[in-house]
């Protein structure tokens, strides 16, 4: 039996209400707490696990090596800007440190779709990369409440030495004067 169009289209109707209704009750009980900023500097970066985008397990300040390891810390998908930015200017000036890049998300909704989220950086990234950009899903609050989570957009910037204590700390968005400012906290470990 064929449908009349007026039928078919109540049903779109019914099917969107339906999954607007399902998506807000998830963006409600998904919500993210708000941290405000703060600077971390002399504490012990906490104690983390994360997943490589080459699919290996990280423990985080524990891979670190002895030496000072720089950790580019994102909390939204627009934050790979500011990062890709403070990339370009260390690789520009040759700057000699070891990085990692730690999409970090809070909250179990975005672990219900971690596997995608992974696979769309995946797209986007060189797999020669996957291995220095470690998600983190579980223990994403730990690092918002951290450093802080206003204005999400600004890249956490996080110099972290021996033992896991963050030697530098920056929030604000990249810029030459603080990129100068790491390098010197760079050359003077």
């Amino acid at each position: 039996m064929k449908r009349s169009f007026l039928e078919s289209l109540k049903s779109y109707k019914i099917f969107v209400a339906h999954l607007i209704f399902v998506l807000s009750c998830f963006s409600i009980v998904g919500c993210t707490t708000t941290y405000q900023n703060r600077n971390p500097i002399g504490e012990v970066f906490p104690s983390v696990q994360g997943n490589a985008l080459d699919n290996t397990v990280h423990f985080i300040p524990e891979i670190l090596s002895a030496e000072k390891t720089l950790l580019l810390i994102g909390y939204i998908q627009n934050t790979q800007f500011d990062i890709d930015r403070w990339l370009i200017g260390l690789d520009q000036t040759k700057t000699k440190v070891k990085v990692y890049e730690l999409p970090t998300i809070q909250g179990w909704f975005p672990r219900i779709f971690q596997r995608r989220i992974d696979n769309f950086m995946r797209s986007g990234i060189p797999n020669e990369l996957w291995g220095g950009v470690v998600t983190i899903y579980q223990d994403g609050e730990k690092i918002q409440k951290f450093t802080g989570n206003v204005n999400p957009i600004n890249a956490r910037v996080v110099l972290v030495g021996e033992g896991g204590e963050v030697l530098f700390f920056y929030d604000r968005g990249f810029s030459v004067k603080a990129l100068n400012t790491l390098r010197m906290a760079i050359d003077s470990l």
